[in-house]
């Protein structure tokens, strides 16, 4: 572009431009007036609500047809269709508690593609070395050789920390294969989770929340050897000489210690611990539709209570299919930055219409939209010919 003028001219238009320039990035990017929402005397901004599912408290959306929600004690608890994602309704989804063995969910996704099922191991003392006191074992024993689909079955119907140990010391070690358990977590948009100790044993500044363990629950489901192992009741597990019984701790799936099957239940993960109380993440299929409840920390009766609360999600969830707008969804999986792709931190509501970061970039560009007409503006009331190259 040419500009012809004097150069008395120039300097006047410098100025001209430069003020122009200067106005108009004042007006683009000075905080507009808020808008007042009718009848809510605050301004729009201060009287918008965040995304359902980070608002505490009970979150539903219903219609005048819908079933009433059961009476939850739990802390936290999240009802939402596994096949879509969209949740149902939660309570509390994001509150951050400490999981128990339902963190194995997470570890079995990490480790479960890493490790081929028929691969055979001896165990050594060493892998033994850390399990925490009281932990809940499968009686995996050193010096014994176990194919690492046993090993399975001991996290996933024993909640076996012992196996959990073994799994991790073939994956590369403890902290290790925590690091790669975060790293999965935050891959699949589960971003209140933090991983300590990964067979779930309570340990300081580790927790996960209502959501994130759904959507752990979720990616199992999809998996076809995460499926089949949580979905097993008993199985055979290597002794020395022979081989015993082992029953999987869901009694929603087992139907035992008191508690009736629940009728399509699927499985997933169990878990307890005196900080985290009793945990569940449960599945359920019935009339094409297939159901993701998370239970954590019942406030009422005993050691049941989860099972139960559980079961009434679900029966509610069914229920009200067709009868309840969804108050979010679970995130899909984001790439994962274990195998060299950066993780995209999003939850769901993040792009409910929020804007995040336009209104600045739109600012900015109207900013210079708007001080480059002022300069052309400037220059055409100056008689200044302008022509271009």
């Amino acid at each position: 572009m040419t500009i012809g003028c004097a150069s008395r001219t120039v300097a006047s238009l410098t100025a001209l431009s430069c003020s122009a320039l200067c106005v108009a990035g004042a007006l683009a990017l000075a905080p507009s007036p808020a808008l007042a929402s009718p009848g809510s005397g605050l301004p729009r901004a201060a009287a918008s609500q965040p995304p359902y599912l980070q608002r505490a408290g009970t979150q539903v959306r219903t219609r005048s047809d819908a079933p009433e929600l059961p009476d939850i004690s739990a802390l936290s608890w999240l009802v939402a269709d596994s096949q879509t994602g969209e949740v149902l309704a939660a309570h509390d989804a994001h509150r951050k508690l400490p999981p128990a063995s339902t963190l194995k969910t997470l570890f079995a996704l990490t480790v479960l593609p890493a490790l081929p099922s028929g691969i055979q191991h001896t165990v050594k003392e060493e892998e033994l070395e850390g399990i925490g006191d009281g932990s809940s074992l499968v009686g995996v024993a050193p010096g014994h050789t176990y194919r690492v689909s046993d090993l399975w079955r001991g996290v996933f119907l024993n909640s076996g920390n012992d196996a959990v140990h073994v799994l991790a010391a073939m994956n590369g070690g403890w902290q290790r294969t925590a690091d790669r358990m975060q790293a999965k977590a935050r891959s699949l948009g589960a971003l209140d989770t933090h991983v300590k100790s990964p067979d779930g044993y309570d340990s300081p500044g580790q927790v996960s929340s209502a959501y994130d363990l759904a959507v752990f629950g979720r990616a199992g489901l999809r998996n076809a050897e995460f499926a089949r192992y949580c979905s097993t009741a008993q199985a055979s597990f290597p002794g020395d000489g022979y081989p015993y019984e082992i029953q999987n701790t869901n009694r929603l799936l087992t139907g035992a210690d008191g508690v009736e099957r629940y009728p399509g239940l699927i499985g997933v993960k169990n878990g307890y611990t005196t900080n985290a109380g009793n945990t569940l993440v449960a599945a359920a299929h019935r009339g094409g539709r297939t159901l993701l409840v998370t239970v954590m920390n019942p406030q009422t009766g005993g050691g049941t209570t989860v099972y139960e609360e559980a079961r009434s999600l679900l029966d509610w969830g069914f229920a009200a299919a067709g009868h309840v707008k969804p108050v979010g969804s679970l995130v899909d999986t984001r790439p994962d930055p274990a195998a060299g792709a950066s993780p995209v931190q999003a939850r769901a509501g993040s792009a409910n219409g929020d804007g995040s970061g336009w209104p600045e970039a739109a600012g900015v560009l109207g900013a210079a939209a708007l001080g480059a007409g002022g300069v052309a503006l400037a220059l055409r009331l100056k008689g200044v010919r302008i022509t271009r190259d």
